[in-house]
């Protein structure tokens, strides 16, 4: 006997029509409260360093696509615009509170350069790292 596909999903009670009009329940793609707070830790102890989405991943013991949605589902933006507000936030402070070069305070923040971290913060914050520092 020949079944079509509409007469099996019939027969399984599974036709579109079952959702009684509400919208399909999506899946929770949320980090666990544990993993928001081991990767917001990683990101904040590896400032400087160059952080990939792989190595953010692997503090979750995620796969870096999955991850990416994770994220930012739960933080509300991607791994890369967080963790460069983690490091302009950084960069402030340290700005205020230190008297180290503009070009030390962005390496320490993880910029590849004081034009870099210039450029990001003007863009980002709407004030260069000079006029920070001069509002102490």
């Amino acid at each position: 006997m020949l079944i079509t596909h509409n007469s099996t999903t019939a027969r399984c009670g599974k036709d579109r029509a079952d959702t009684d009009g509400k919208p399909p329940i999506k899946a929770r793609t949320e980090l666990s409260r544990y993993n928001a707070r081991r990767v917001r830790a990683f990101m904040n102890e590896n400032l400087a360093r160059k952080l990939s989405v792989a190595d953010l991943a692997e503090v979750c013991g995620l796969s870096p696509s999955h991850f990416i949605s994770a994220f930012t589902e739960t933080f509300g933006q991607a791994p890369y615009g967080y963790l460069l507000n983690l490091r302009l936030a950084h960069a402030e402070r340290l700005l205020r509170e230190r008297d180290v070069s503009i070009a030390q305070v962005a390496y320490l923040c993880g910029f590849s350069s004081q034009s870099h971290l210039t450029s990001a913060m003007k863009k980002i914050k709407g004030a260069t790292p000079f006029t920070i520092r001069s509002r102490k």
